[in-house]
């Protein structure tokens, strides 16, 4: 009895946070091992697939480096990183398209559809225009050439709201078409997402990936920072609390809010249903990214 008498209180615990929710845009943003887990992935749709059911729009907008490294081994192309991006040659950017479209995207697609979701795919370089990314190496000044790589310049909304009007969840490829040439770029998917939560100024970012979230001691998962507001970042960036990987998202996060998105999150999927456990309960599991008052 006892049982059901929590599972009814964590219903009720949720109720105002559904009510409050309903009819707003959550953009999902996975990537890292949390794709690589067939049991991450899968409870993370589960829970995409109940916030649909609730009448919560979401966008997922997922990544696949590993899926990709596999395919280009397979293609007997060697892995080219620099500065955490990919080296993304001609020949490179076919693999990209055929395994993040045809595997990755795919995959999900069909897993959200077991939940009883209606998913659909929409891939980036059908809203995603881009720049070719440059950049400077820090140590020598020259120019580093990622090939196909691309930033979003501009994102062509409509097609997603579409989607998310008609009760559909899209599920969106990292991928761009070229501003100058026509030609599909690799997109971070970090970035990609950063760029359409900009766009359509959602009511929520949720970055999942295989950390808690914000940590002030990566050594020590009890330092978590369950509240971040914007103006502290650059203090955290100073003080080298934050760094590595976390740097660029933490940025996106910051522009995101500039931009108009309501706050962000950054949650580990490695945790059982961490994304409605983050939105649904008063504590909330990961790291929060808000706008100073």
């Amino acid at each position: 009895m006892k049982e059901a008498v929590d599972k009814a209180a964590v219903l009720i615990e949720a109720l105002p946070y559904i009510e409050d929710f309903r009819g707003s845009v959550i953009l999902v943003k996975v990537g890292g091992s949390v794709m690589e887990v067939p049991e991450n992935l899968d409870c993370l749709l589960s829970d995409i697939a109940f916030l649909n059911v609730v009448g919560i729009k979401t966008i997922l907008v997922h990544g696949g480096g590993k899926a990709i490294s596999r395919g280009m081994e397979k293609a007997g192309i060697p892995p080219l990183f620099v500065m955490g991006l990919r080296v993304t040659t001609e020949e490179t950017v076919r693999v990209v398209e055929q395994v993040i479209k045809n595997e990755v995207n795919a995959n999900v697609v069909r897993l959200l559809q077991k939940h009883k979701a209606l998913a659909r795919p929409l891939h980036g370089d059908w809203i995603f225009s881009v720049a070719k990314k440059t950049g400077k190496n820090s140590e020598t000044g020259e120019v580093i050439d990622w090939g196909y790589v691309g930033d979003p310049v501009s994102v062509e909304t409509r097609p997603v709201q579409e989607m998310l009007d008609a009760g559909i969840v899209p599920v969106i490829t990292p991928l761009g078409t070229g501003v100058e040439d026509g030609k599909t770029y690799n997109v971070n998917a970090d970035t990609a997402a950063a760029a359409l939560a900009k766009a359509m100024k959602v009511r929520k970012l949720a970055f999942i990936s295989d950390v808690p979230g914000l940590l002030m001691d990566v050594n020590d998962p009890g330092s978590l920072l369950a509240t971040l507001k914007i103006g502290s970042v650059q203090k955290l960036k100073g003080e080298g609390i934050v760094g590595g990987g976390m740097l660029p998202k933490l940025d996106s996060c910051v522009e995101a809010i500039r931009a108009g998105v309501g706050k962000v999150h950054l949650i580990d999927g490695r945790m059982p249903h961490s994304l409605l456990l983050e939105i649904f309960t008063k504590q909330g599991v990961g790291t929060e990214i808000i706008a100073d008052e």
